[in-house]
């Protein structure tokens, strides 16, 4: 898959207030400064596309992007600030809970992790959340190109373990970075397959 055309289509902060129509939608979300908005504009080759920034929580609203006309990505608020303040953590958690609980036409969250850690206990427990509720998502580790192919590897087999703690059949997982895009076509790729089978 190539994307030729990447459209903002809005913003909200409810499902109901979401782009009208049923097309798929593939939603992306990740820990503070996991990389999400820059991986976000380099699968669509448009670096203004997802706004960046070195702040945590700049992202707090739910962004739909119409890509090739035919679905639509879904940039969502992080979860896990620290420094933010307890009744802003709320209403974001309140935003992204209402869309992944509600959204009839997600058919694939990307769970982003810093491919340079361990996962975090907070990612553990909202994967967690997600299988209990039948949520489908898949994890992607982010900022590969400051490891190297060894580092990767081990960290990688780490990951699998720490996840087969809590997962019988672990989710797919992919890798990415935004600085070499590497992992471009097999995300893209990924997306496709699964919207063929819709």
């Amino acid at each position: 898959m190539r994307i030729s055309e990447a459209k903002f289509a809005g913003s909200s902060t409810r499902v109901s207030q979401r782009p009208e129509g049923s097309l798929p939608e593939f939603a992306f979300i990740g820990r503070s400064n996991v990389g999400k908005s820059s991986l976000i504009n380099m699968l669509c080759g448009n670096r203004k596309l997802a706004m960046t920034s070195s702040t945590p929580g700049k992202t707090k609203l739910i962004n739909h992007f119409l890509i090739n006309g035919q679905w639509y990505l879904v940039d969502l608020p992080g979860y896990g600030y620290a420094k933010m303040p307890d009744k802003d953590r709320r209403e974001l958690e309140n935003v992204i809970r209402d869309y992944i609980h509600n959204s009839e036409n997600l058919v694939n969250l990307f769970v982003l992790i810093d491919s340079r850690h361990d996962i975090q206990r907070i990612d553990l427990d909202f994967m967690m959340e997600l299988g209990e509720n039948g949520i489908p998502f898949s994890i992607i580790l982010t900022k590969t190109d400051k490891m190297g192919p060894n580092a990767l590897k081990l960290q990688m087999e780490k990951d699998a373990c720490q996840l087969s703690e809590d997962w019988e059949e672990l989710p797919p997982i992919l890798t990415s970075s935004s600085a070499s895009g590497s992992g471009k076509e097999d995300i893209l790729g990924y997306i496709d397959s699964i919207l063929k089978t819709l």
